[in-house]
């Protein structure tokens, strides 16, 4: 294909069809890299005049040392990644009240994008292959589905008309800064995540075009449940007239542990899919040991076995993490996704499916 004729695709045609060709290859971490760089609160807090300790705040940096930022993310692309998310899990207003940063969120999310697309933009001219930004939307430390109050079953600290604001703030400061799909990453409750899709909903009729979404769940225990206490296949039929871009499976545990899973949701899910598992299980320090090659030889298998279309790493995850994935999973078959049927399948917290 020729690069005119790739410029005048949509990012979601570019992915599907560089996701045809390989295994394509998402990054790792970035809260550990960070940690790794021993920053300083003044190097979170800059000179934004901020009143709260900001020390912790990762999202920030774009504002005010844009460099790191920039550093890890050139790693991972230096290391593979064909995919590269913002470093924007906590940019909400939700979020960034504990910093008293809510003024900030787009201004981080806009920045934050432009890091990311200026340097695929880079690598991509280099070589010529695509690469590919994804907004990454974190599930927010509020819950839809489950009260906080043990004592008021009905209690719900927040609603879903306003996370769904909350999240369209956020996915539109994303696109803004050139982001080619959103990401709604680390779902640990499915009603969240249905917020975070109407709001990219929202976006995409105010736009005028599809902006492709990302869906990730996170299970909480080896039952293969989130924590709204959704099956996976369940959460599939949730969410699956979103026409996500990409459905999978990341942080958790580690990849031994996700296997059934990502098994599962590779024989029913219709389009790609995209798993970025821990690097293992954290030790007694919650410290994540796996070693590069180790988390590379296991989602090899996934690879060879035809489950997965896009890798990458969570939690503990390194550039040296991504670039054995890269290289063990080098010259294997991606996924062919599987023809959708017309069975009608629904979900509460079981799938079920009702025949044609």
């Amino acid at each position: 294909m020729t690069q005119s004729a790739s410029s005048q695709q949509t990012p979601r045609e570019r992915l599907n069809a560089e996701a045809a060709k390989r295994v394509l290859i998402f990054d790792g971490a970035f809260g550990t890299q960070i940690q790794n760089r021993k920053l300083t609160e003044e190097d979170y807090a800059g000179d934004l005049g901020l009143k709260a300790d900001q020390k912790g705040n990762n999202d920030i940096l774009a504002l005010t040392r844009p460099d790191i930022i920039k550093d890890i993310t050139r790693a991972y692309l230096d290391a593979g990644s064909d995919v590269i998310a913002t470093n924007t899990f906590s940019a909400n207003v939700i979020s960034q009240a504990d910093y008293a940063a809510e003024a900030l969120v787009r201004d981080i999310n806009v920045e934050s994008g432009k890091i990311a697309r200026d340097l695929a933009d880079e690598f991509e001219a280099a070589d010529g292959r695509p690469r590919f930004v994804a907004g990454a939307i974190g599930p927010t430390n509020k819950t839809l589905s489950l009260s906080p109050d043990v004592e008021d079953p009905g209690f719900r600290e927040i609603d879903f008309d306003y996370l769904t604001s909350v999240y369209h703030e956020q996915a539109a400061a994303l696109i803004e800064g050139g982001c080619d799909f959103i990401l709604i990453e680390t779902v640990f409750d499915t009603l969240n995540a249905k917020a975070g899709v109407m709001a990219v909903k929202q976006l995409e009729r105010e736009l005028g075009r599809d902006v492709p979404i990302m869906l990730s769940m996170t299970l909480t225990d080896l039952s293969g449940r989130n924590l709204s206490g959704h099956t996976v296949e369940a959460f599939w039929y949730a969410v699956r007239h979103a026409n996500p871009i990409t459905i999978g499976l990341n942080c958790s545990f580690g990849a031994e542990q996700l296997r059934p899973h990502v098994q599962m949701l590779s024989k029913i899910a219709d389009c790609l899919l995209m798993a970025y598992p821990n690097a293992g299980l954290p030790n007694e320090l919650g410290e994540y040991d796996e070693l590069p090659a180790t988390t590379a030889s296991l989602v090899r298998e996934w690879a060879e076995n035809g489950q997965v279309n896009i890798l990458g790493g969570c939690c503990g995850s390194s550039p040296e993490h991504i670039a054995a994935i890269a290289a063990a999973v080098d010259g294997l078959t991606p996924r062919r996704i599987p023809e959708r049927d017309v069975q009608m399948r629904l979900a509460g917290l079981e799938p079920f499916t009702i025949a044609a």
